[in-house]
């Protein structure tokens, strides 16, 4: 498989907006395209069945001295794996989902690289912290 900077895919998906090149259009297939990533999990489970939600309170020691250790007893509340049909799907969703993002970069002007960058220091930087 070719390797694939967020750079060369930005300037792909540059390339290919015609029709929907309205930011009203962008910012449309973009909400939908996270739906659909939505629905496509859904799916695997209410359908396929392949994962399945077991969700309850989350429950960690009253006595936990660190937040840093509260990931240890954080629960997903998924049970089971993805079949190949559902992964397919889910990352073809998000793979649409990646385009019109990308789209809204370039039309906002914005290096989804840099963007990507800026995250991540962010999120190096605050470590835990950063969703507080």
């Amino acid at each position: 498989m070719e390797e694939v900077s967020y750079d060369k895919f930005q300037r792909t998906v540059s390339d290919c907006l015609i029709r929907h090149k309205s930011i009203l259009d962008v910012t449309s297939k973009l909400q939908e395209a996270c739906a659909r990533v939505n629905r496509a999990v859904a799916k695997s489970v209410t359908c396929c069945g392949c994962v399945r939600v077991k969700a309850g309170r989350q429950n960690f020691p009253p006595e936990l001295d660190s937040y840093s250790k509260l990931k240890a007893f954080m629960d997903t509340h998924l049970e089971g794996s993805l079949c190949d049909h559902c992964r397919e799907v889910i990352e073809s969703e998000m793979g649409q989902t990646q385009f019109y993002l990308a789209a809204l970069c370039d039309l906002l002007g914005l290096d989804m690289e840099e963007v990507l960058s800026k995250e991540y220091s962010r999120v190096a930087t605050l470590g835990t912290f950063n969703l507080l």
